[in-house]
């Protein structure tokens, strides 16, 4: 009869356990469809807008004056246009260009249905490698302060068009929530085909690598960045 007794109480754990796990499965499998359908609007959202960025400056991608990138980056490159060697200040030229880009790109961001589905568009300086000691005396730092100034320049100068100043109160609080600015310095330096030469391994190119970015970050970036994190620990 006692031995009876063990063997129930081992059965009625084992059923117990089998309980718990099918629970535990259930709940994995739920969030694995949730995350898969969040991925999935992610992807398909961020497709979306780019296709209407691409749409929007198709002119300009055409002249070279910008790139359009599928990570939602758009990209003034011709260094020349942009600033002189060491200086933060505007060129005529390159404020000519962002006098006829940026309202048509606020335009596109904020007439879209996907507005609210943006967490932030940085404005990015990026250098080359050459060493500035009037700045700093660390390469690094140097062109971290030039990259830093540069894209505040450029936050400065779209805050002043006149479109800017036409939004709405609530535009314009969307607009100060989304921007930012930020240097680089020569961290994200690119190579003769444009990709980034730490990761290239190829020789720096320096007039590419000067340059400035309009990068959007989407909301469910945080949940790709948790699935990929995820899959790593798995693999």
């Amino acid at each position: 009869m006692a031995r009876n007794n063990v063997w129930m109480s081992v059965s009625d754990l084992m059923t117990g356990l089998m309980v718990i796990f099918l629970f535990i499965t259930v709940a994995y499998l739920k969030r694995v469809q949730t995350n898969q359908s969040m991925l999935k609007d992610f992807v398909e959202n961020k497709q979306e807008l780019h296709d209407k960025l691409v749409e929007k400056f198709k002119a300009e991608t055409q002249e070279k004056i910008i790139t359009i990138g599928g990570d939602l980056s758009m990209r003034f490159q011709n260094a020349e246009t942009l600033f002189d060697d060491g200086s933060w200040d505007l060129k005529p030229e390159f404020e000519k260009q962002l006098s006829v880009i940026l309202p048509k790109y606020l335009d596109v961001l904020l007439n879209d249905s996907l507005k609210y589905k943006i967490r932030e568009i940085r404005i990015e300086g990026h250098t080359n490698n050459i060493p500035f000691p009037k700045l700093d005396k660390d390469p690094y730092m140097a062109n971290l302060i030039l990259s830093q100034r540069r894209a505040q320049s450029v936050m400065q100068f779209l805050r002043e068009i006149p479109e800017y100043k036409e939004y709405s109160p609530e535009d314009q609080k969307l607009l100060d929530y989304w921007f930012t600015a930020t240097g680089f310095s020569y961290g994200h330096a690119l190579d003769k085909n444009n990709e980034i030469a730490h990761v290239s391994g190829k020789v720096v190119d320096s007039a590419k690598s000067r340059r400035v970015e309009f990068r959007i970050i989407t909301s469910g970036e945080e949940v790709l960045e948790d699935f990929v994190e995820k899959s790593q620990m798995i693999n």
